[in-house]
């Protein structure tokens, strides 16, 4: 699975020319609740297996979790069951509040 840092996955959503990943946000409802990255579709990590059938498996997805452990296990998991276009976002929502913008809510 490929890795980005949060600065990055911010230029390639400014980027017109690119088409829009799916920005997948596996974190808790209460969690995405509080912050979220504009345009992400909210799944927990634990119904991705009961729900993977509603992710397109030739899509770009970016999984997003609060620190990227819990979203690297999931883009793992979607790549061991046929995604071959998945991308961890490193570091999580924590490090898009850092890096991107100061202004979301942090917990």
């Amino acid at each position: 699975m490929q890795q980005m840092t949060a600065p990055e996955l911010a230029a390639w959503l400014a980027d017109p020319a690119r088409e829009r990943p799916l920005l997948l946000d596996v974190r808790e409802n209460w969690e995405f609740e509080t912050c979220q990255i504009e345009g992400s579709t909210q799944i927990a990590m634990n119904t991705i297996p009961a729900r993977i059938e509603e992710l397109d498996e030739e899509a770009e997805i970016v999984c997003i979790c609060h620190h990227g452990a819990r979203s690297m296990q999931v883009a793992a998991f979607l790549e061991r069951n046929g995604f071959t276009r998945v991308t961890n976002l490193s570091g999580g929502i924590h490090a898009w509040a850092l890096q991107v913008d100061s202004t979301m809510p942090r917990y």
